[in-house]
């Protein structure tokens, strides 16, 4: 895979993209969970998304279970939950393996490019990816990292 706007993958509401539709965006890529007791971290997410989205920056939310199942099982349950409980805007997408032989392509193509401290796969909900205007990985977060403290990388992506 050349490019991360290579990559197709599929919204909540079951409709699939293609990350190209992105392109030109700061992102910072999530994996999630409803259940987790990062899950508050949606907050700030949410928040950096408001405060920058006119200037190009997107957060992109993939729920996964693979964590202690720490997500609910349907994707209309998870996106309800996220609106409701912390007024979640930014795009969501359909619940996502991102580790191990069926790990979704982006998450297969950002762990390669960006290995975490210990592994290259995601060891926990919350990890965080973010990536430039021209769809480079340029920095990884751990789970415990505060999105409120990814703000300064993104200033100065924008």
């Amino acid at each position: 895979m050349e490019s991360i706007y290579d990559i197709e993958v599929t919204k909540i509401n079951g409709e699939s993209v293609l990350l190209s539709n992105y392109k030109g965006q700061v992102l910072l890529i999530v994996n999630t969970a409803s259940k987790c007791g990062f899950t508050p971290q949606f907050t700030e997410l949410q928040a950096l998304y408001e405060k920058y989205k006119e200037q190009g920056f997107t957060v992109l939310g993939f729920p996964s279970d693979q964590f202690m199942n720490q997500e609910f099982a349907a994707n209309d349950q998870i996106i309800e939950f996220c609106q409701v409980n912390y007024g979640v805007s930014f795009p969501m997408f359909a619940k996502t393996e991102v580790k191990g032989s069926h790990a979704n392509p982006l998450f297969q193509f950002l762990t390669k490019k960006q290995s975490g401290l210990l592994t290259e796969g995601i060891k926990w909900n919350f990890t965080k990816f973010l990536i430039n205007r021209e769809g480079e990985v340029i920095g990884r977060y751990a789970p415990q990292t505060s999105p409120a403290k990814i703000e300064n990388d993104i200033q100065k992506l924008l």
